[in-house]
């Protein structure tokens, strides 16, 4: 899957196949998705600062754009953190707005399946064969442990429909700890494998087991 960089050459026109990816997967949906994906389309051509990466735009002037009240505002702009779409970089304080970013990768692995709607000279372009990431790191040969039931056990078939060999190397082998005052905790088999979660998939993780349990807040990885 391609990499949206603010800068250097065909910057502009990752711009476009990011906006074009959301476009489909909008179609897609159903209207609160139509909507949702809307106005965050309408944030980003307006308001988003590719170079830096923020978006900083107070809930009034959110309102003013989409054309709705705060409490509409508040809302949906809980929706696209949830889903990790945006992100909070720096809380604001002090009458200051926060500033946000987006999550561009999270944002391509969501909209993925509707590529093929625009077509095949897209797919081939944004996500083909040869624009997938190489791992730096290769993981030891171990047998593929089963995913639980429950929480986890949703969590790693979502992992699994995004990246079937990412989720079999790494999310798999980690044992389902229990739910405890919002945080879910994972057992990894080596301190290897839980420092390699945690550095390089924690986010991806996260996501994940929020969106097959909104009450889970946190993730805690621990060594067997």
């Amino acid at each position: 899957m391609q990499t949206i960089r603010a800068v250097g050459r065909e910057a502009a026109s990752k711009k476009y196949d990011l906006l074009s990816a959301m476009m489909a997967h909008a179609l897609a949906g159903d209207q609160h998705r139509q909507r949702l994906v809307l106005r965050l389309m309408a944030l980003i051509t307006a308001r988003y600062n590719w170079q830096h990466d923020e978006l900083t735009i107070g809930q009034r002037e959110i309102a003013r754009l989409w054309c709705v009240d705060a409490r509409t505002v508040k809302r949906d702009m809980a929706k696209l953190r949830d889903l990790g779409w945006v992100e909070v970089k720096r809380q604001g304080a002090r009458g200051r707005v926060s500033v946000l970013g987006l999550n561009l990768e999270r944002i391509m692995l969501d909209t993925r399946r509707e590529w093929a709607n625009i077509g095949e000279d897209f797919v081939s372009r944004v996500g083909g064969p040869a624009n997938e990431p190489v791992s730096q790191v290769i993981p030891f040969p171990r047998s593929v442990v089963p995913a639980t039931k429950g929480v986890w056990g949703e969590a790693c078939r979502r992992l699994a429909d995004e990246d079937q060999g990412l989720c079999d190397s790494w999310f798999r082998a980690l044992v389902d700890g229990g739910i405890e005052q919002g945080c879910l905790t994972l057992i990894a088999p080596s301190r290897f494998h839980a420092n390699y979660v945690r550095t390089h998939l924690m986010g991806r993780l996260l996501i994940a087991v929020r969106r097959s349990d909104v009450a889970v807040e946190h993730v805690r990885i621990e060594i067997a």
